[in-house]
């Protein structure tokens, strides 16, 4: 068994059905690679992207690996004006995770979560488990058991 992750002691509290998929990585590689290293295609396999709205308030959104955030979508659906991404150096510091392993659950505090509509169209997701080399798979109804989120269009199309 894989170490354990804050992600994965959340979801295992909150007696979660999920599973975990591990690969070799000596450093953050892109998602598609990651969806190919594990055996799962691209389109189920989501990136946990952090960005900071006009307000200052700091939101969370989780898009396929294969797509990019859409910046003026996922304004308008957390109410914002316009959101930024945050740069790499605040990530650990607001997070408490590094990009390449940054996973929705166990942030340091947690943040308003939009994951793409494009997940509803799928059993179970995948997304990181909050390391380098360690992805969790879980369905929404069973993620929604241990972290706060709404669904809505906010990929590139």
């Amino acid at each position: 068994m894989t170490e354990k992750t804050n992600a994965l002691r959340i979801l295992e509290k909150n007696k979660i059905k999920f599973s975990v998929h591990t690969y070799r990585s000596s450093g953050a590689i892109c998602g598609t690679e990651v969806a190919k290293e594990i055996g799962k295609k691209p389109e189920r396999v989501f990136k946990t992207l952090v960005t900071a709205g006009k307000s200052g308030r700091y939101f969370v959104f989780v898009v396929p690996v294969s797509k990019e955030l859409d910046l003026k979508k996922a304004a308008q659906a957390v109410g914002e004006k316009s959101v930024s991404m945050i740069k790499q150096k605040e990530l650990f510091p607001t997070t408490g995770y590094i990009h390449g392993g940054c996973s929705p659950v166990g942030m340091k505090k947690k943040f308003e979560t939009t994951i793409d509509q494009s997940a509803t169209a799928f059993e179970t997701i995948v997304f990181s488990a909050g390391k380098i080399g360690v992805q969790v798979e879980v369905s929404l109804r069973e993620l929604s058991k241990a972290l706060s989120f709404k669904t809505a269009d906010i990929a590139e199309t």
